[in-house]
C-alpha cells in the first residue's frame, strides 16, 4: 500500500543533536581532531579591548575559513550560506541550529586588521604543522620545493607600461597600491620599473610562463617534506624566477629557525640550479642539492664542450683531451666567472683544434666562482638516490594540482602580496589538515547489505 506523509500538529518540544547527524567518516571529523585553536585567543589578546561588547569569536572565523578552503568555497558570502544550511559545517564550527552566522564583512575586517597585524594565519598554519610533527608525518630528511603560478585578481587590460605609471594622491590610493609603494620604499636596492604594471594590483607580475596570453599573477612557493607530502612552509612571491628562488631560501631558514628542521637534501627543478643557489645550499647550509644544474656551456655544434676538459682543483687548471693546461689569471669578471685560457703554441699544431676552437687561436673556458658547488650537484645526479628524488618531486606538483582542481584556487580573490600570502597560507593549512585526516583517521568500513534471495 502506498504510504502518505502525515502532516499533523508540530510538536511542542523536540530534541536534536548535531553530533548524531554528522557521519563518522566525514572529513571534518578528522580535521576537527587535528585542529587545535586553544592558543589562538592568547595569541590575539593584545589586539582586543578589555571592555565593551564581546566580538565574534576569532576561532569561529578561522574554522569557517578552513571549511571554505577545504571544500573549495571561494566566496565568503556563499560560505556563510553554506555554513547556515550544512549541518556538518555547523557542527565543525561549534554552532547550534539556532546560532546566528557571522556576516561576510566580518572576514575582511579581521583579515585586514588584527589577523594581518598579528600574523594570525601563519600562526594557525604553524600550529597545524606542529601537530604533523607530533604525529611523525614529517621525517625532516628530505625536502622538495617548487612554485606554481596563480592568476591575480587584476584585469589584463588594465595595465600600463611600468615607466609610464603615475599614481594619484596618497588619500585616494587603494590598499594594494599603498602596500606596493611601501614595499618599494623599504627595499634595499632600487629595482627598474616592470615592463607592464597593473593599476589595481601593482605587486603582481605580468607573465606568460604557463604558455598562452600573458596575465598578472603571483607564485605560491611550497616547501614540503617528501615522506608524507606535508607542507612545511609556504611563501607568496611575484611570478619571477629570482623571487621564487629567494622564497625557497627564506622558507628553509624559517623552518630551521622555528622548528629546528634542516633537510639533508633539497629537491628542486632547474630554476633552483643557479650557481648562487647551489653555493648557498652546499657551502652555507650543508644541504645536498638534488637539483639539475643550470648550465648553458654545453656546445651543440659538435665541438668540444667544457665537460670534455678535466678539472684539476689542486693545480687550479683545466686539462684538455691532449693533456695541455688551461690557466686563469685569477681575476673574476663582472659575471663572477674566471676565464681559463690555453697557450696559443699548444693549440697551433693540435689535431683536435678543428673540434676545439676552430674560429679562434686558442681555447677559453669560463668557470663560475661557485663552480665547486655546481660540480657537487653534477655528481649527485649520477647517484641512485637522485633518481628517486626525481620521483619525489612529483609530490609537490600533485599538491599544486590538488590546490587548483579540488580547492579551486586557480585565481586569487584578494589583492596585493599580503592578500596572496593570506590565501596561500589558508590553502596550505587546509591541505595539511586534509592529509592528516586521510592518513591518520581510522577507515570506517562501508555498510554491507544482504541481497534478497
Amino acid at each position: 500500500m502506498m504510504g502518505r506523509q502525515q502532516a499533523g500538529q508540530a510538536p511542542l518540544f523536540y530534541a536534536f543533536n548535531l553530533e548524531d547527524h554528522v557521519p563518522a567518516n566525514h572529513l571534518l571529523r578528522g580535521i576537527d581532531q587535528f585542529l587545535d585553536l586553544s592558543e589562538l585567543h592568547q595569541h590575539l589578546a593584545p589586539h582586543y579591548s578589555h571592555t565593551g561588547r564581546p566580538s565574534i569569536d576569532p576561532a569561529l572565523i578561522i574554522r569557517m575559513l578552513i571549511v571554505g578552503y577545504c571544500f573549495g568555497i571561494r566566496s565568503e558570502r556563499r560560505l556563510c550560506e553554506e555554513v547556515h544550511l550544512n549541518l556538518a559545517y555547523r557542527w565543525f564550527c561549534g554552532l547550534g541550529l539556532e546560532d546566528a552566522i557571522p556576516d561576510h564583512s566580518t572576514f575582511s575586517k579581521n583579515r585586514h586588521g588584527r589577523f594581518r597585524d598579528n600574523d594570525t594565519l601563519r600562526f594557525v598554519f604553524e600550529k597545524v604543522l606542529q601537530r604533523c610533527l607530533t604525529e611523525k608525518l614529517v621525517g625532516g630528511e628530505g625536502f622538495a620545493t617548487d612554485a606554481s603560478v596563480i592568476k591575480a585578481d587584476a584585469n589584463r587590460q588594465r595595465g600600463v607600461p611600468g615607466a609610464d605609471v603615475r599614481w594619484p594622491e596618497e588619500t585616494t590610493l587603494t590598499r594594494p597600491v599603498r602596500e606596493y609603494l611601501a614595499a618599494l620604499d623599504a627595499a634595499e636596492e632600487e629595482r627598474k620599473p616592470p615592463k607592464n604594471i597593473s593599476l589595481t594590483d601593482p605587486a603582481s607580475q605580468w607573465t606568460a610562463a604557463p604558455g598562452g596570453p600573458a596575465f598578472y599573477a603571483y607564485s605560491t612557493n611550497y616547501l614540503i617534506d617528501v615522506d608524507a607530502g606535508i607542507i612545511v612552509d609556504v611563501e607568496a612571491s611575484p611570478a619571477r624566477r629570482t623571487d621564487e628562488v629567494n622564497a625557497t631560501r627564506a622558507m628553509v631558514e624559517r623552518v630551521e629557525e622555528r622548528f629546528d628542521l634542516k633537510p639533508k637534501y633539497l629537491i628542486g627543478d632547474t630554476a633552483y640550479g643557479t650557481a648562487e643557489m647551489l653555493a648557498w645550499m652546499v657551502e652555507e647550509k650543508s644541504i645536498e642539492p638534488h637539483v639539475p644544474v643550470w648550465d648553458k656551456t654545453e656546445r651543440k655544434d659538435g665541438t668540444l664542450s667544457r665537460s670534455d676538459f678535466q678539472w684539476n682543483a689542486e693545480a687550479n687548471e683545466y686539462r684538455c683531451p691532449n693533456d695541455k693546461s688551461l690557466r686563469s689569471t685569477g681575476n673574476a669578471t663582472s659575471a663572477d666567472t674566471l676565464i681559463y685560457r690555453s697557450s696559443v703554441y699548444d693549440c697551433v699544431g693540435c689535431e683536435l683544434k678543428p673540434l676545439c676552437c676552430p674560429n679562434t687561436t686558442h681555447r677559453k673556458i669560463a668557470r663560475q666562482v661557485n663552480e665547486a658547488a655546481r660540480d657537487v650537484a653534477r655528481e649527485i645526479t649520477k647517484t641512485p638516490r637522485y633518481k628517486q628524488s626525481r620521483k619525489d618531486r612529483k609530490k609537490v606538483e600533485m599538491l599544486f594540482a590538488h590546490l587548483k582542481r579540488i580547492l579551486r584556487l586557480d585565481r586569487l580573490r584578494l589583492r596585493g602580496l599580503l592578500g596572496a600570502q593570506d590565501e596561500f597560507l589558508l590553502a596550505a593549512t587546509a591541505q595539511n589538515l586534509r592529509r592528516m585526516a586521510q592518513w591518520l583517521m581510522p577507515k570506517t568500513p562501508r555498510p554491507t547489505y544482504a541481497l534478497p534471495v
